[in-house]
């Protein structure tokens, strides 16, 4: 049995900004309004909740204002007004004796349409309970979004230049960034499954699944999962940043194999198998990396590792091999919620995200197809820009977007990522394919 979580104490310090305590560690929460701060507030408390494998509980101060939440592994929650001691008073208005008992604050209990609609003779009707606000009345009580303060630009500069007295609003780049971080962390109704696509090695899938991983879990909080569903051995291993072990997927599937354990465990179970990227809040689940195994990961196997890691993720980002008649190539597919679609400004590269798509299209998954998106990458600092025009007017007609990346030397080595090291306007890029992707989910 798990040990049960010390509570939870998030302070909120403004409409944008909150502080989360767990025993001694203390962690800033960040976003862009009242409403995403509250969602960003509940998926912390999740992840604890998911950790656990138990409802998570926390209370939520303002002032003097305090409010209990819970919030269960699944991202459900409840929260309602802290009950207070409540002294009754005679009709004079004079408090009673203290032998009088005093009934405790109760929820009310939810009443069926058919027993509203008894007689009033049969019984007499029992007083509405009075409506009692809640920490999303409180949030709202504020009134509009605090206006967003230029960070860069001349407007930043002016504002730093007056100390805020004169605070021009957000240029018209970075009141696009804003909207497509906001686009990024919108709030999911369910775990979604995004997959990489393109059957020739060379094709940017293991790089663009890092990135997209990374740029998912920095700005959402965690909870989002990088995965290389290779048969055999794939590289998102290795180009992820080092962790304390070399546990794969075949590892975890084994051990799933031989016991129950993860039937009711924790996340905190999975970091023997996940390598953790703790600057970009996500965790990568690497292929087999022995070059003596004989193992390999077939579709029951992605599906069983599949339905397993969906209780602990929120976004899970599958890498895929280069066999397109692989079965758990194919279950990939099956389980995406969006396809993301990789290829180089080369043309074999190209050509070959072409016949996959035709591909997938005679297998069934057109509709999927209709919904990809397409992340045409530059593969040298001068690409053949005609070319690239070319393959982006191609894909433009077979899926449903096409986002074009910049080349980025810090990439060309082929060993783990740095992320700080990434030029801005392939952060920027990648932020475009996040939020395109995000629009889809």
């Amino acid at each position: 049995m798990n040990s049960r979580l010390p509570d939870a104490t998030v302070h909120i310090l403004s409409s944008t900004v909150a502080e989360l305590h767990v025993g001694t560690d203390v962690a800033e929460v960040v976003a862009p309004d009242s409403l995403a701060l509250r969602d960003r507030v509940v998926e912390e408390i999740r992840q604890l909740a998911a950790s656990a494998g138990e409802p998570a509980h926390a209370t939520l101060v303002e002032g003097s204002s305090r409010w209990p939440l819970v919030v269960h592994p699944d991202g459900t929650f409840a929260e309602e007004l802290e009950a207070a001691a409540v002294v009754p008073e005679d009709a004079a208005g004079i408090p009673a004796p203290a032998s009088t008992p005093v009934s405790a604050v109760t929820a009310p209990t939810p009443v069926s349409a058919a027993a509203a609609a008894v007689s009033p003779a049969a019984a007499p009707a029992a007083p509405e309970p009075e409506a009692r606000p809640t920490v999303q009345d409180l949030l709202d009580s504020r009134g509009g979004t605090t206006r967003a303060r230029a960070t860069e630009g001349w407007q930043a500069a002016v504002r730093r230049a007056t100390g805020g007295l004169i605070s021009p609003a957000p240029g018209r780049a970075e009141r696009s960034r804003l909207d497509r971080e906001k686009r990024v962390q919108r709030r999911l109704d369910a775990p979604r499954t995004i997959v990489v696509l393109n059957p020739k090695g060379g094709a940017h899938k293991t790089t663009s699944t890092l990135l997209l991983a990374a740029t998912f879990g920095t700005l959402r909080g965690g909870a989002t999962l990088a995965w290389d569903n290779n048969e055999t051995r794939g590289t998102l291993g290795w180009r992820a940043q080092n962790a304390p072990h070399h546990r794969t997927a075949v590892d975890l599937l084994e051990d799933l194999d031989e016991s129950s354990n993860f039937r009711g465990s924790s996340l905190a179970a999975l970091d023997h198998y996940v390598r953790t990227q703790v600057d970009a809040r996500f965790d990568v689940l690497a292929s087999d990396e022995d070059a003596a195994a004989s193992s390999t990961i077939d579709s029951a196997a992605f599906d069983r590792l599949h339905a397993l890691l969906r209780r602990y993720y929120r976004l899970m980002i599958v890498d895929t091999g280069n066999n397109m008649r692989a079965s758990n190539w194919v279950a990939a597919v099956a389980a995406a919620d969006q396809l993301v679609i990789v290829s180089t400004v080369r043309e074999d590269t190209a050509a070959s995200a072409a016949w996959l798509l035709d591909g997938l299209r005679e297998k069934g998954f057109g509709r999927k197809i209709d919904e990809a998106v397409t992340v045409l990458t530059a593969p040298s600092s001068r690409p053949d820009r005609e070319l690239e025009a070319r393959l982006a007017q191609h894909f433009e007609q077979v899926t449903s977007a096409v986002v074009k990346a910049p080349f980025d030397p810090s990439l060309v080595d082929g060993g783990p990522i740095d992320f700080d090291a990434l030029a801005p306007e392939t952060r920027d890029a990648w932020l475009t394919v996040a939020a395109t992707v995000a629009d889809r989910l």
